[in-house]
Order: structure tokens, then sequence, then C-alpha cells
């Protein structure tokens, strides 16, 4: 049986670029219980550090980053960049995120 799925989150953060990025973001964090984050880059790339693994992935707008309920990960600034992060109470459905961040007759990206 799979899990069930989320199109559309309960929340997101603002849109944050290289300056706004808050330094909690930078630094070891993690997701609460129950909840899966999603990491868009609306422009540029961003590194994401999952720290119990050591694992290591560059995002970009076709490669957003998947976080796990309570997984401890940062992130880190590599260059110019507008990113958000979606929250969401299921499993998120990945396509989703990738339909949004290729639309490119969107002008406020």
């Amino acid at each position: 049986m799979t899990e069930p799925t989320s199109v559309a989150p309960y929340r997101s953060t603002p849109v944050f670029d290289e300056h706004t990025l808050p330094q909690a973001l930078r630094r070891d964090h993690r997701t609460k219980p129950g909840v899966w984050g999603v990491i868009r880059i609306l422009s540029g790339r961003l590194k994401l550090v999952i720290t119990e693994t050591g694992e290591t992935r560059l995002l970009d707008p076709g490669a957003p980053g998947l976080l796990l309920p309570e997984q401890l990960h940062f992130v880190e600034v590599v260059g110019p960049v507008c990113m958000q992060v979606d929250f969401h109470d299921k499993l998120p459905r990945l396509e989703e995120h990738f339909g949004s961040n290729r639309d490119s007759s969107r002008s406020d990206v």
C-alpha cells in the first residue's frame, strides 16, 4: 500500500534570496514530526546538506529538495538564488513542484 500524497502545501515560507535567507536555515535544523518540506528553487542554485547521512544535493529550478519529517539538514548559498520552502502534512507529489518551477511564462520569478 502506498502512502497518501499531498498536492498543495499547507504553508509556504516567503520567497528568500541569497541576502534574505535566514541564518536559521543555514545551520542544522529539522522539519517537525509528520511534516515534509520541499525546497523549491525559483532561480539560481542552492546546496542542501542532509546532516544525518552527509548527502549533499545541488538544487535548481528543475531539481527541488525533498525533506523528510524530522530530517536534520541545512542549506548553503552557492550564488544568486531565489527559493521558497513548502510544507506538507503528507508525502508531497514532487511532479507538482517540478511543474511550477518550469513555467517560463511567470514574470514574478
